[in-house]
């Protein structure tokens, strides 16, 4: 396959980057029980058990970090409702899987997604917005995570580079790699598909996935550089200073000109120490790498829903730094 994915191996990541996707559990469900009417009544009305659907309750889960989580948690509980329904043989798969499997979703949709050998009765799971695929799903592309039938870890990766937009798509695709998604097999299942529909875009998809990439700020920035036909970057660039070594996060090195993704969480606090240390250490790298001869932009989420001032603002530095050069 064309543009096999770069930095497929481990030893690819940036050094101290040990995060890996950590799988999703699903919250538990109480079912509707006449008996218990009263109890479930008082339940609710505490805030103990949010209703998913008729019949259907789950222990809400405490998200205050930002709509993103809240909506996870959302999906998580549709998710957990769907499978006390549904009664014929199911994966959950695309989205879905990767929310299990514990991938980045970006953009995710509140919906359910489950992959059936045949198309059962729409009755089943009323009340959830349902997304079924009529699939024949080999055994090869099937797995059980924390207990639950999914999609392998290379068949979401695949569903999920045909069927969502490039950008979210290979925020989904660099996730797998780092999750350990064998390449050879998402080879195997992309020729397998072949003819079928979006299996273009998905090699397109497969085809730039990267195991170091960190965030999906940073796969939402490379897919935008793609579409705009503009050099293809390179990720984890090792820059050496007078302050010593710094991997920066998207860079050309033959120019000198790097990309930070700046999502903001770092300087919050938290697992990340002192946000005003952590400023400071930003400060002094930023001057380190300045003074060795690079050219950095800051990106941010905002100026990822700005693609055309984006991409104007990298083109410009990649044709200032030419110029410099005399290319």
């Amino acid at each position: 396959m064309e543009n096999r994915p770069r930095g497929r191996l481990a030893s690819g990541r940036r050094p101290g980057d040990t995060s890996s996707p950590t799988p999703r559990q699903l919250p538990g469900v109480v079912l509707y029980d006449g008996e218990r009417r009263a109890a479930i009544a008082r339940r609710v009305r505490r805030g103990e058990l949010a209703r998913v659907r008729r019949g259907r309750y789950v222990t809400p889960t405490a998200v205050d970090r930002g709509q993103a989580l809240q909506r996870e948690a959302r999906v998580l509980a549709m998710t957990a409702a769907v499978a006390t329904s549904l009664r014929t043989e199911y994966w959950f798969s695309h989205e879905t899987a990767a929310l299990l499997h514990g991938l980045a979703v970006h953009g995710l949709r509140e919906q359910v997604h489950v992959t059936h050998a045949w198309r059962p009765p729409s009755r089943e799971a009323v009340g959830i917005p349902l997304v079924r695929h009529a699939v024949a799903l080999p055994e090869r592309d099937r797995a059980v995570v924390l207990g639950r039938p999914v999609t392998s870890l290379e068949r979401t990766m695949v569903d999920c580079a045909r069927l969502l937009p490039g950008a979210r798509a290979l925020v989904v695709a660099d996730s797998a790699l780092r999750a350990g998604a064998d390449l050879d097999l998402v080879a195997t299942i992309l020729e397998e598909a072949a003819g079928h529909r979006g299996v273009r875009q998905a090699r397109r998809v497969v085809g730039l996935a990267d195991v170091r990439a960190e965030s999906p700020g940073e796969s939402i920035l490379r897919w935008i550089v793609h579409e705009a036909q503009l050099d293809a970057p390179e990720l984890a660039v090792e820059a050496t200073t007078w302050r010593g070594t710094y991997w920066i996060d998207v860079a050309w090195p033959d120019l000198t000109v790097g990309i930070e993704f700046d999502g903001a969480v770092k300087y919050s606090g938290g697992r990340y120490g002192d946000p005003r240390q952590r400023l400071l250490e930003e400060k002094q790298r930023h001057d380190a790498l300045t003074e060795a001869g690079w050219v950095l932009l800051r990106v941010t989420w905002d100026d990822l829903r700005r693609p055309d001032l984006l991409v104007a603002r990298i083109r410009a530095a990649l044709t200032s730094a030419r110029a410099r050069r005399g290319r």
